[in-house]
């Protein structure tokens, strides 16, 4: 079966950190998959809020993940620090994808993922455009 792999950009938008909690491990007593992508929610209202957005105010629209892909590279367990290196990547007129390199404290791979966000008007329950502001916003902070 082919495996899943994510390109990660060069550039990094922000970084977040955020420790393994005893209650984000399963019965294998690693991170679970679960808690990762709840782990990548939070990096992902850091990285908005840094911006001076949230989900539902991004420029004027709301947005909604499309999909998502993890590529688990390494165990994280409780009490490490994971450090995930954001980067807004794919921009197009109804969206981005965010790019995360999770990594642990001491520069292990922990995962490598993309999440496909769309602008939504929650009103409507339709697709909107990327607000010119936002677009020009993350264009110009590449690098």
């Amino acid at each position: 079966m082919p495996r899943i792999h994510i390109t990660l950009p060069a550039h990094t938008h922000f970084e977040a950190t955020i420790p393994v909690r005893i209650t984000d491990l399963n019965y294998g007593g690693h991170l679970g998959n679960d808690a990762l992508l709840s782990i990548l929610h939070e990096a992902r209202l850091q990285l908005l809020h840094h911006y001076g957005y949230s989900e539902l105010d991004l420029g004027g629209v709301g947005i909604i993940m499309a999909d998502v892909a993890i590529a688990y590279k390494g165990e994280g367990f409780y009490g490490d620090i994971l450090t995930i290196k954001m980067a807004f990547d794919e921009i197009s007129k109804y969206g981005f994808d965010i790019t995360y390199h999770v990594v642990n404290q001491h520069g292990k791979d922990v995962a490598h993922a993309k999440t496909g966000i769309l602008c939504f008007n929650y009103a409507t329950r339709k697709l909107m455009g990327l607000p010119d502001e936002v677009k020009a916003k993350i264009e110009t902070k590449a690098g």
